[in-house]
């Protein structure tokens, strides 16, 4: 991979993927302001996207976006969809896939932060269709194989410094032995 300071960078982060990853694999938090300056690398970033799913009960959400938004990234939100009989749906893979297309034009990098197999076909027609250098961040653990041999650099995210934030923990009062965790929190 060669890393050009006049590269133009577009970053489509899947917000679900790592942020669960994180919470289940390491018990943290991404710390996504140093993931998108280490996925910079000193490049230009033309525009970055997270892809976020709105649920009326998750703690803290508002703070969370507000935080993304912060850091310099665009919210692509959407309604967590419940249907009939209970069951629950929330996926932006469409909808990344299309701003990563549209944008593309006006791109060098396409950066993907998600290890999510589904998006191997987009991968390879920014690649191929579109000769466009295409990164892959995620998880070791938990990206697809078919993600990681189809992008031209995989990128571990636990392996960045400052990466994963402890998920803070506090004890319930009157019940020592029971800790309560945040789902969000407005470290980003």
């Amino acid at each position: 991979m060669h890393i050009y300071q006049n590269h133009r960078v577009g970053i489509f982060i899947d917000v679900q993927n790592i942020y669960h990853s994180a919470k289940n694999l390491y018990q943290s938090r991404v710390n996504f302001q140093e993931l998108l300056k280490h996925l910079l690398a000193r490049r230009q970033l033309i525009k970055a996207f997270a892809y976020v799913v709105k649920s009326e009960t998750a703690l803290g959400e508002e703070s969370f976006f507000d935080a993304l938004e912060k850091a310099g990234i665009d919210l692509r939100i959407k309604d967590l969809q419940v249907y009939a009989g209970g069951a629950k749906k929330g996926d932006w893979d469409v909808g990344l896939a299309i701003d990563a297309v549209r944008l593309a034009q006006s791109l060098d990098v396409i950066v993907l932060v998600t290890g999510d197999g589904d998006f191997v076909p987009l991968i390879e027609y920014l690649r191929l269709g579109q000769g466009k250098q295409v990164e892959v961040a995620a998880f070791s653990r938990t990206a697809s194989a078919r993600i990681r041999e189809a992008a031209d650099t995989f990128i571990e995210i636990e392996s960045i410094p400052k990466m994963l934030l402890k998920i803070n923990k506090r004890r319930e009062r009157g019940d020592a032995g029971i800790k309560k965790q945040r789902p969000f929190a407005r470290e980003i």
